[in-house]
């Protein structure tokens, strides 16, 4: 199970970027990396296409390794680790600095069998 998901607000512990927060956009997971709102910036080089007419630099977000990130606890507003434990028969993750669940139900996580399923 990942300890990091779409969609939760994480703390750059490391490298230029450390310090920041943000909250994740996608997550890599074959690369272990994940792509942070607002985080480490690079910029794109575009060839002239019918898209982009003159071509030029698109600004965005790259990938950060997922061990430079701390997932922050909702109720604390601190960075936390990461546990998981079995509630109602289903495994959640669990913030090790206060026990907060950190899953919300599947529907609002936006999880596609969640869809399929309702």
């Amino acid at each position: 199970m990942a300890r990091i998901r779409k969609g939760d607000e994480v703390l750059v512990r490391a490298g230029a970027d450390a310090g920041k927060r943000g909250r994740v956009l996608r997550v890599l997971p074959g690369a272990d990396r994940a792509v942070v709102e607002g985080v480490n910036f690079i910029h794109k080089h575009l060839r002239k296409s019918p898209k982009s007419p003159q071509g030029g630099r698109v600004r965005r977000e790259a990938s950060v390794h997922l061990s430079k990130l701390m997932i922050i606890d909702p109720s604390t507003d601190k960075p936390t680790r990461v546990g998981s434990k079995v509630e109602g028969g289903t495994k959640v993750r669990v913030a090790r600095r206060s026990g907060t669940v950190l899953d919300t139900t599947a529907k609002a996580r936006g999880d596609k069998r969640a869809k399929a399923e309702g």
